[in-house]
């Protein structure tokens, strides 16, 4: 049984996605949720769902990335996790602190990478009148939303839409699509998983 650290920033619906997803059959286990702010949502959706919390606030830390991201080693350290997931969490990860999880920690990103890198996903992809959008699932590397893609999701982009309205329709898409993924790595399967909706 693969054990599962979740990191998040924010109200924790992809970690949501996951963390129920891993029942029954499932070769995974939630044992941490760790949120870089104690007023992140989703760590009280985590405790209510009887997984592990904890908080390394990134404020205290500021200008020592390194120190910051010793704290979370420590929090891992005791967790003991086989693979670890990003979902929403909105700090940039040192080359140092990724390679150490290299080919063990999985994100999910607003868009069909490669487009897209970085934030404004949904916006962006408005502007350059992208008739399809979607999500995906990578590994991580060093290279901001970069690695191995593991899995994506499209939605049509419809007349009319707004980067909210875009969003809404990628987020219902990125709920399906990482608990999938997950199971399937958590499995020793790292082949592409495409998942489409109109």
């Amino acid at each position: 049984m693969k054990r599962v650290a979740i990191f998040i920033s924010g109200g924790g619906s992809n970690m949501v996605s996951l963390v129920d997803s891993m029942t029954g059959d499932h070769p995974a286990r939630p044992v941490l949720v760790l949120a870089n702010s104690a007023d992140a949502g989703g760590l009280e959706k985590a405790r209510a769902r009887g997984v592990p919390t904890a908080v390394i606030d990134h404020r205290p830390f500021k200008g020592d990335r390194e120190a910051f991201e010793e704290a979370l080693q420590a929090e891992l350290v005791k967790a003991a996790p086989d693979i670890l997931c990003l979902a929403g969490f909105m700090r940039v990860l040192t080359a140092g602190f990724v390679e150490n999880w290299q080919g063990r920690m999985l994100n999910i990103h607003p868009s069909l990478l490669p487009k897209y890198r970085g934030l404004h996903t949904h916006a962006r992809a408005l502007e350059a009148g992208d008739r399809e959008h979607g999500c995906t699932v990578h590994e991580v590397t060093p290279e901001l939303d970069d690695g191995p893609i593991l899995g994506q999701a499209t939605v049509r982009v419809l007349p009319g839409d707004t980067p909210d309205a875009l969003a809404a329709r990628v987020l219902e898409q990125e709920h399906r699509l990482y608990p999938a993924v997950l199971r399937r790595f958590a499995e020793g399967n790292r082949e592409m998983l495409r998942l489409t909706r109109d």
